[in-house]
């Protein structure tokens, strides 16, 4: 459907309870016209991924603050990759090491972003490179 919003799923993965900058984001995504679905805390990979799945999600943003981001955000890959679902693009912000984004990056996972990013890079970043990549919302 040419004019349908994308569709990402906000998640806060693990058990950090600090879950304001995922609204944040969710809310700046959907001020710019992205369906965005904030899953809310505590979800685990699992769970992150059968909903993503189920609201036929077109990416996945995470949000890990705890240091967990390498555990959590390659299981969330790895999931998607045993669903046969990875059009489904997996980014997400943190407090996360030079070193980890690389490796994370490596991974799978599409983008980072650490603090002091704004919530307009992200938006740009979800509305701009991501559009292009699921051509059935162009």
């Amino acid at each position: 459907m040419p004019n349908e919003p994308l569709r990402v799923v906000v998640a806060k993965p693990g058990l950090d309870g600090h879950d304001r900058g995922a609204k944040v984001i969710a809310r700046a995504l959907r001020d710019a016209g992205v369906e965005a679905i904030y899953t809310g805390l505590h979800q685990t990979p699992a769970q992150i991924v059968t909903t993503a799945i189920q609201e036929d999600a077109d990416d996945i943003g995470l949000s890990v603050l705890s240091g967990a981001h390498m555990t959590l955000f390659t299981e969330v890959v790895d999931l998607l990759r045993e669903a046969e679902a990875l059009d489904i693009v997996v980014f997400g912000g943190g407090i996360i090491p030079d070193v980890d984004i690389k490796a994370l990056l490596e991974r799978g996972v599409a983008a980072l972003f650490t603090p002091g990013t704004s919530t307009q890079e992200v938006v740009e970043w979800v509305t701009t490179k991501m559009r292009p990549e699921h051509g059935a919302h162009a």
